[in-house]
């Protein structure tokens, strides 16, 4: 049997599942979110936006009417990182990761744009679709040298349902070399691992549970609805998509996504690596553990590969 990593993880999974359970802990002694809906939506967005950090580097800009965070590294540019934020498509904004792209941008000596795409549910889909591929599509056109899109958990499915909306609308994905895309939702009707089945000890969620983030961002949709290429990028046809890195842990509900997701993207003819890191959770790549620090090494080595890649 392959193994989906390296052996020297093995000495390195008590520190992951230490981790999160501290992580589980501060959880759990947090006050309880609200019964109601609308209170409840309202303080998670409050605590994610007490984690935003504005960084002096960045900028704000409007592409295609669509407000954006720009960050310019300080020696001539290698090209153009398109990136989307995480948040379930309800929380959070651009900012969320100005710290983390404006390292970026630096480290690699290319510009970054990040999406500040319209929120569920009061924008639901496909408002934040609509969003993210209109600043692909006028980036595209005003030529940015390669380029290359990526994001975390609602940010990596929406850089795949960007991709799959330019192959379709303008024929391919052109000058877009490569995907990074961390444990992103890829079938909106439920995984194995979304309902529940995660071979972890200590499982983590995503920022909302998977029901919570159907029915804000699809409601009123049928089992069957959310099975549709329109919504779920794993049922689409995915000829034609650039190489990608795909990044999980098994201790994350989204874990089947990236595991089904990256096998179907190679049967369609693309190359796809499979990152996978034993008993990390949801954006496990955020925290200080030595399993977080070689997958962010791994993403660097991928997104300056593609960015010399010929």
């Amino acid at each position: 049997m392959t193994a989906l990593w390296p052996p020297e993880y093995e000495s390195l999974r008590p520190e992951a599942r230490s981790v999160a359970a501290a992580l589980g802990a501060r959880v759990a002694a947090a006050p309880s979110a609200s019964a109601d809906p609308s209170e409840r939506l309202a303080q998670r967005r409050a605590m994610v936006a007490a984690m935003e950090r504005r960084s002096p580097a960045g900028e704000d800009v409007t592409v295609a009417g669509v407000p954006c965070r720009r960050f310019v590294p300080r020696r001539p540019s290698r090209g153009l990182y398109l990136h989307m934020h995480g948040g379930a498509m309800m929380l959070g904004s651009a900012v969320l990761n100005d710290e983390a792209n404006a390292l970026l941008s630096d480290r690699l000596g290319v510009e970054v744009v990040s999406v500040d795409y319209r929120l569920a549910p009061e924008h639901p889909h496909p408002a934040a679709v609509e969003d993210c591929r209109a600043v692909a599509a006028e980036l595209l056109d005003r030529g940015h040298g390669p380029v290359v899109i990526g994001g975390e958990s609602a940010g990596a499915y929406l850089a795949v349902m960007t991709l799959l909306g330019l192959r379709d609308e303008r024929g391919s994905v052109g000058a877009i070399r490569a995907a990074n895309l961390a444990y992103g939702p890829y079938d909106l009707s439920g995984t194995p691992s979304q309902r529940g089945a995660v071979p972890s000890a200590v499982a983590s969620e995503p920022v909302e549970p998977p029901e919570v983030f159907r029915s804000a961002y699809l409601p009123g949709r049928s089992e069957g609805d959310l099975r549709s290429p329109e919504v779920s990028p794993l049922y689409a046809d995915l000829h034609g998509m650039p190489p990608a890195l795909f990044t999980v842990g098994t201790a994350d509900r989204l874990l089947d996504d990236t595991l089904f997701m990256a096998r179907r993207w190679e049967v369609y003819g693309t190359d796809a690596e499979l990152a996978v890191y034993p008993d990390c959770g949801h954006s496990f790549n955020g925290l200080p553990m030595e399993l977080a620090r070689l997958a962010n090494q791994r993403i660097d080595a991928f997104l300056d590969e593609a960015f010399d890649r010929l």
